[in-house]
């Protein structure tokens, strides 16, 4: 038996494990979604995540060795191959790791849209690749390939555009209010569409000739701008949303380029992270009684700041300290926490807990009340309490406790705003419709803000001025630790 008869038999052996290996690694990352569906167990997730993408890397890695070593004399050989593989993950490697170790919870929401403009620009690359060298492709199949190449690379560079703004706009490098330029939405409408009359020029084309360049150059250019133009339209009070929706783009982008790498594992793990990502975007939306396509057309917000246009007298507010809200919490007997982005910007979720615990060990009835889109990111709140060690079971949704308030001696807004305005049930109001926390029905509520100005969506909050209602200004870290201190 010569080497290349030896190196072809291997490579076919390992290609068949690799398949077994792509399809256990499949199973894992549903089993990995499926544990991340819960608190208690989204550690068990992530485990399985780690193990699916360890097995997938390791059987991709040794696919690529043995198919190498069938190219004798070639410039794929096993050595160069694996220095190749090597440097690119030495290079990801020194990036991410510190990149990771030191990004703070309150920096996760534009780390992740970082991580997804990767994604989208991986399946850009990976698209012009296949274009310029395709491998493998039948002349059956030559149509398909161009259609799956043009796809890939119009939801990469819209995945890629797009996650890019939004890390922007996440990290206050840009303003967060929407850009309303003049007709956006036909705009947009016209991108698409013309993007689809190029992909049938370059189907037709057969990927050759002037046509074909000039096609999939002017859809490239579109998609790079729809991307921008679109997340650039949705105002900061969508936020999460755009997250979780960029979050299902990159997975479509990933899905693409399983397509165009021929590579099962990538189209499959590209799906499961598409679909659960727009399942999520629709929870989102839902949380907020807004539609998908309203986001996307133009969400509502501002970066904040300043209170919206609004002539209407609320009175004054009421200013309190944090001796006399001890005092107040040391005499009630339920209290409910409902904390916000402004909790996360303070890292006041260690003083929180602690004061948690203080409250629990003198007898009083400490539940927290999440709001779905609290932050900036879908589960934020909750990823911040578990990182405190505030236990699961008082940590609670907001549709299990927005028929309790009216039970609740004290509840502390920690940071938050849109989500507990009462504006939303005003008809016409900028989040009106919003599904929000009525805390004002409570007993008091005591609302921990650095100043008097508007939340995120720049709209201002009557609950403020409300009888019942204190506030207690500045850094929110601060206050607690002085309410604790004052127990």
């Amino acid at each position: 038996m010569t080497a290349l008869s030896f190196a072809a038999d291997a490579a076919l052996w390992v290609d068949r494990l690799t398949t077994i290996a792509y399809l256990i690694a499949a199973l894992l990352f549903i089993l990995a979604l499926a544990g991340l569906s819960k608190q208690d167990t989204a550690q068990r997730g992530n485990s399985f995540g780690v193990w699916g993408m360890g097995l997938a890397l390791v059987a991709t890695v040794a696919k690529a060795l043995t198919q190498s070593a069938t190219h004798p004399g070639d410039f794929r050989s096993p050595l160069v191959t694996l220095i190749l593989i090597a440097l690119a993950m030495g290079i990801g490697a020194a990036i991410g790791i510190p990149k990771a170790k030191k990004v703070e919870m309150t920096g996760m929401p534009e780390l992740i849209a970082l991580l997804h403009s990767f994604v989208g620009l991986a399946a850009v690359l990976i698209g012009f690749n296949s274009f310029l060298a395709p491998h493998g492709v039948s002349e059956e199949m030559a149509a398909f390939h161009l259609g799956e190449v043009f796809l890939g690379i119009f939801i990469g560079a819209v995945t890629f555009t797009g996650s890019i703004v939004a890390y922007l706009k996440l990290s206050a490098k840009i303003s967060g209010a929407p850009l309303t330029l003049p007709g956006r939405n036909l705009l947009n409408l016209a991108a698409i569409v013309v993007s689809l009359v190029f992909m049938v020029v370059f189907i037709v084309s057969g990927g050759d000739g002037v046509w074909a360049w000039v096609a999939i150059i002017v859809m490239t250019v579109l998609a790079l701008a729809l991307g921008v133009h679109m997340v650039a339209a949705i105002g900061g009070g969508d936020m999460p949303v755009v997250v979780s929706m960029l979050n299902s783009y990159s997975g479509w982008a990933a899905a693409a380029a399983g397509f165009m790498l021929s590579n099962p594992l990538l189209i499959i793990t590209g799906a499961l992270v598409g679909s659960s990502g727009a399942y999520l975007s629709y929870i989102m939306c839902k949380a907020m009684n807004r539609s998908f396509i309203s986001v996307i057309l133009g969400g509502f917000g501002s970066d904040g700041g300043s209170a919206a246009a609004d002539d209407r007298d609320y009175g004054t507010h009421t200013e309190t300290t944090a001796a006399e809200v001890a005092a107040l919490l040391a005499g009630a007997k339920k209290v409910m926490i409902t904390p916000g982005y402004g909790m996360a910007v303070a890292q006041a979720q260690y003083p929180v807990a602690e004061l948690t615990s203080r409250l629990r060990a003198q007898g009083v009835d400490v539940t927290f009340g999440i709001h779905p889109v609290a932050g900036r990111l879908p589960g934020h709140m909750n990823v911040l309490l578990a990182e405190a060690k505030v236990p699961y079971d008082i940590v609670l949704e907001m549709d299990e406790v927005n028929d309790d308030f009216a039970d609740i001696d004290v509840v502390l807004v920690i940071g938050a705003n849109d989500t507990v305005n009462p504006i939303a049930y005003e008809p016409g109001s900028p989040i009106a419709g919003m599904p929000v926390l009525k805390v004002w029905e409570a007993e008091k509520v005591i609302v921990f803000k650095r100043s008097m100005g508007a939340g995120y969506a720049g709209v201002q909050n009557p609950l403020f001025f409300n009888e019942n209602t204190d506030m207690l200004l500045g850094d929110a870290k601060a206050s607690v630790l002085a309410i604790s201190e004052a127990l």
